[in-house]
């Protein structure tokens, strides 16, 4: 797909954040408008849920500003796919939840009391479950990728973030995040990016499964319209981030999930 028909967003005030649809009401976070791959659970239809994350204009009509498919079971998200464009911006965690994945009937991401008390954590992570647990709240569509107050603060959300090791989220990781932002502003017109996580063994709080890697894969156009893509997994047995081809990539998530796994759906 080229990248100067990419959508440019009008961004307004926020009011309230996030909306649980189906990718069909945001293809413009995905290469060709095609989103990579939509997992299934046979046992669970209602397992992975796919988010247009969004926040109310003035007019109260959503507007998009990238997508995620959760993982309700495992209450983290599979992956976060976004049109990479930056600004430097100060950070502001709020850290919202999503009411309609326990029950809510807001329409938009917001507060956790817009969520029915009985049902409050039932199928996604809550603050508390990270109070304590050593973990860091690790952005999946990182703040530092970000080029509006409003998209920083449409990441800040719990359905975009997983457990991270704190010295792997602010050490390299968080390189891998600068280098590659530096990357694509340099190097390319336009750019889409996927970042996921694969679950571990291990949970904080009330079954929040903390990722035992974090991957990301982008694909861009260059000056003379070509594409290029690169994907990155981490960490390492060295606590690194490794790069690796797409290809290369999408194998290791076929391989955790059992069945094929693309990325980019061959448009890359």
């Amino acid at each position: 797909m080229p990248y100067n028909s990419f959508v440019l967003l009008v961004l307004l005030p926020a009011i309230s954040l996030a909306e649980v649809t189906s990718f069909t009401r945001c293809p413009q976070f995905f290469v060709g408008g095609i989103p990579p791959t939509v997992l299934e659970d046979k046992t669970d239809n209602n397992r992975y849920e796919q988010i247009c994350q969004c926040l109310l204009d003035q007019n109260q009509k959503p507007e998009y500003f990238y997508a995620t498919l959760y993982d309700t079971r495992n209450k983290i998200p599979v992956y976060s796919a976004y049109e990479f464009r930056r600004a430097d911006l100060d950070r502001d965690d709020r850290w919202y939840v999503e009411p309609q994945l326990d029950g809510g009937t807001m329409e938009c991401m917001g507060s956790l009391n817009k969520i029915p008390s009985a049902n409050r954590g039932q199928r996604q992570a809550l603050n508390k479950d990270y109070e304590g647990s050593g973990y860091d709240k690790g952005h999946l569509f990182p703040v530092y990728h970000t080029h509006t107050v409003d998209t920083m603060l449409a990441t800040s959300t719990l359905t975009n973030a997983a457990p991270q090791d704190p010295s792997f989220n602010r050490g390299q990781w968080r390189r891998y995040e600068e280098d590659v932002a530096t990357l694509l502003q340099q190097e390319c017109d336009g750019a889409y990016v996927v970042t996921g996580v694969i679950p571990g063994n291990q949970q904080i709080g009330d079954g929040v499964r903390v990722a035992q890697y974090y991957w990301s894969a982008f694909c861009c156009s260059g000056g003379s319209g070509a594409l290029r893509s690169e994907g990155n997994i981490g960490p390492d047995n060295n606590g690194r981030v490794q790069k690796v081809e797409v290809n290369k990539l999408e194998a290791i998530l076929s391989d955790h999930y059992g069945s094929e796994f693309s990325i980019f759906q061959g448009a890359c």
